[in-house]
């Protein structure tokens, strides 16, 4: 395959529902093309006599599974008997089962480390455990090579305990939660991705770097995604889309770039709270306070910008404070640079320190915004830290903002014949449709003009998938979802519009191009002074 991705689905705990998750495979694949292959994690087997005899139509024959399946062993006595060997074996066509612990690479180089079954401490463990000694056996001989790096994918049953450390908290007690030799695992491995099941729930955990900023080489940083039981009746996320070009062919500059929510390593604060022997090179982290749990530092309040006011610089030092540097700016006339006098300053809701919100001129809703960065950044992908930062709190607000009138919120950037970005903020009132909806809208608008968009994962940064100066469409639903279109040519200006705009979306058709919606600036003015006021409570920039 080169350095083609693949496209990979993993699932939750199963517990022999085999026949809805391979319908929802099918469903997914006729929607949005062919996956290479679906990892299993969890429970795959259930124990009653349905699922029994729902089993025995694909070990006889009868059913054929829709993609390659690799699925992990036991993790409860009950559906032991379903693994003859211990060592793997395929169980059915196309359903094989990896084993107890190993290494699986594929022709592609991918590499996929996994262990199966609870943490067990007792020698020999039952037959649905694993030990302490299987994830040394496990870690060792790939530690040991001075080349290693790390592995794409860590498939286990069980969490690693502590994973939540420094990050986002999942919503589910971890009092008892997770195993410390899985922590221990991942660790090691530094893997860029680890999926688990077992705890009924979906997670996943903002990226967290294996490397000691300032004191060691930037490392890939790895994600941990837990995914909830298939079908279950809370409608929690059990199965997970992503493409991965293997970390063997992938230039290591890319390998090593650093999205703007990466947090530390979990796994260190865990082993040092644990009292346990960490390698010389991770004994001393620096003092390094822990990163936060937003995107954007809540310990250090920036001043709002008023004219004629300076910024403070930070703490009182013997220096002159800094001025705030001067953001870059358009080479020729801009709309959207805020000090550019083609600018309408009277769609301007809200002006923080890098960013502001204004009306959008033809608004979809009576309430549509668009945020802009105030200096000339022509995509997401150009965009400083502290830039990114502070939209993310706009972001934030916004979607705060639509909740509270009970809209979800939908958010779509084109990177292509545009000189300054522009990120558009549509709410979409709950009742109309659902997020699944909205997403089968743009997916199926997309398939009918010959375009492809693919879903990224949760927590990756854009910068990671396209260049700077590389045209693109990007859209994120509420859910955290992302949709992302590489434009190659010939592509519909008004393609976001159109989809929400859609009967399927929000029902107004008519209001597709934004040069049919246009207002007097009068009617502009009213309506900037309506979301002006019911933002407020919102807006942070006020509050800085």
């Amino acid at each position: 395959m080169g350095d083609q991705p693949l496209r990979v689905l993993v699932c939750g705990d199963a517990d022999g529902r085999i026949n809805v998750l391979f319908n929802r495979v099918k469903t997914i694949q006729k929607k949005s093309g062919q996956f290479d292959l679906l990892l299993c994690v969890g429970d795959f087997f259930g124990s009653s006599p349905e699922t029994q005899a729902e089993w025995e139509e694909y070990k006889s024959g009868s059913k054929k599974a829709p993609i390659h399946t690799y699925i992990l062993g036991a993790a409860c006595h009950d559906t032991v008997k379903h693994f003859p060997n211990s060592d793997g074996c395929e169980l059915a066509e196309n359903i094989t089962y990896l084993g107890r612990r190993g290494i699986f690479t594929g022709v592609s180089g991918l590499q996929i480390a996994y262990v199966s079954g609870r943490e067990a401490h007792q020698e020999p463990a039952p037959a649905h455990c694993f030990t302490p000694k299987d994830v040394t056996a496990l870690a060792a001989p790939l530690v040991s090579n001075s080349k290693f790096k790390g592995v794409d994918i860590l498939l286990t049953s069980q969490w690693p305990r502590g994973v939540w450390q420094y990050g986002n908290s999942p919503d589910i007690d971890t009092k008892f939660c997770g195993s410390a030799s899985v922590a221990t695992l991942a660790d090691r491995l530094k893997p860029r991705y680890h999926f688990a099941g077992l705890e009924g729930t979906h997670y996943e955990r903002l990226p967290y770097r294996n490397h000691m900023v300032l004191q060691e080489n930037a490392q890939h940083v790895s994600r941990f995604i837990a995914l909830a039981n298939v079908n279950n009746p809370a409608k929690k996320k059990y199965l997970y889309a992503f493409s991965i070009v293997p970390m063997k062919a992938m230039d290591p500059t890319e390998l090593v770039k650093q999205p703007q929510d990466v947090t530390e390593n979990p796994y260190r604060k865990s082993l040092k709270d644990g009292k346990k022997e960490k390698p010389a090179s991770t004994a001393d982290l620096g003092e390094e306070e822990p990163a936060p749990q937003f995107f954007f530092d809540m310990g250090k309040k920036q001043q709002h910008q008023h004219p004629g006011r300076k910024r403070q610089s930070d703490g009182d030092r013997d220096a002159q404070p800094k001025q705030p540097r001067r953001p870059p700016q358009a080479t020729g006339p801009c709309w959207f640079c805020l000090a550019s006098p083609e600018v309408e300053k009277h769609l301007v809701i809200s002006i923080g320190t890098h960013c502001y919100m204004a009306l959008a001129k033809g608004c979809l809703t009576p309430d549509h915004v668009l945020l802009l960065p105030i200096g000339h950044y022509q995509s997401v992908v150009d965009l400083a830290a502290e830039v990114v930062e502070e939209l993310d709190r706009y972001k934030a607000a916004v979607r705060d903002f639509y909740k509270s009138r009970g809209c979800r919120c939908v958010l779509f950037e084109r990177n292509y014949r545009s000189q300054h970005l522009q990120l558009q903020v549509v709410p979409v009132p709950v009742d109309k449709c659902t997020t699944e909806d909205i997403k089968e809208a743009f997916v199926v608008q997309a398939q009918e003009q010959q375009m492809e968009l693919l879903e990224i994962p949760e927590h990756t940064d854009l910068k990671q998938i396209a260049q700077p100066g590389t045209p693109y469409f990007y859209v994120e639903l509420d859910s955290g979802e992302k949709l992302f279109h590489r434009i190659k040519k010939n592509f519909p200006l008004q393609f976001g519009r159109e989809v929400l705009a859609s009967e399927v979306v929000l029902n107004i058709p008519t209001r597709a191009d934004w040069r049919e919606c246009k207002h007097s600036r009068e009617e502009e003015e009213s309506l900037t002074k309506k979301v002006r006021e019911a933002f407020e409570p919102f807006d942070f920039a006020l509050q800085d």
